[in-house]
């Protein structure tokens, strides 16, 4: 279960990445979704992302726990599962695939409220719902800005 915890926490060892560990794993969630996400129907797209969260609350309270740290920066499987939030029903267009990238690590990095807040929830609840709030804000903007246009 250790090992199981950790290759999953860590996006298959994304999170060991020297630099920025999170950003790359949202980068790769990007064009998985560019590639071949996007063609899943809505039903099948909502039913892997909440498989994906209830895993990751799972595994990031547990490896968490074994690494004795609040919110290891290792752990990146909370940056997928946000990334593939803000994604849902997006066209896979280049610059809207790109635009929703950097809306959603900006939010995950700056962390406006009420993100802040929800990032002080325990252990799992924490490192995983704080980019589920980074994912819907980024998700909002872009769908707004497209409806808008």
């Amino acid at each position: 279960m250790k090992l199981f915890s950790k290759i999953t926490a860590t996006f298959f060892g994304l999170g060991y990445f020297p630099i920025a560990p999170g950003t790359l794993t949202s980068a790769i969630i990007v064009l998985l979704y560019k590639f071949f996400l996007h063609r899943l129907s809505w039903p099948l797209y909502l039913s892997v992302f909440f498989v994906i969260f209830a895993l990751g609350l799972f595994v990031s309270d547990l490896y968490s726990r074994m690494l004795k740290k609040e919110d290891p920066r290792m752990i990146v499987i909370d940056e997928a599962t946000g990334q593939f939030i803000a994604l849902f029903l997006l066209s896979p267009k280049w610059i809207l695939c790109g635009a929703c990238f950097f809306l959603f690590r900006f939010f995950d990095i700056v962390k406006p409220f009420p993100i802040r807040r929800i990032e002080k929830f325990p252990r799992g609840f924490g490192i995983m719902l704080d980019d589920i709030a980074a994912a819907i804000f980024a998700g909002i903007l872009i769908n707004l800005f497209l409806l808008l246009t």
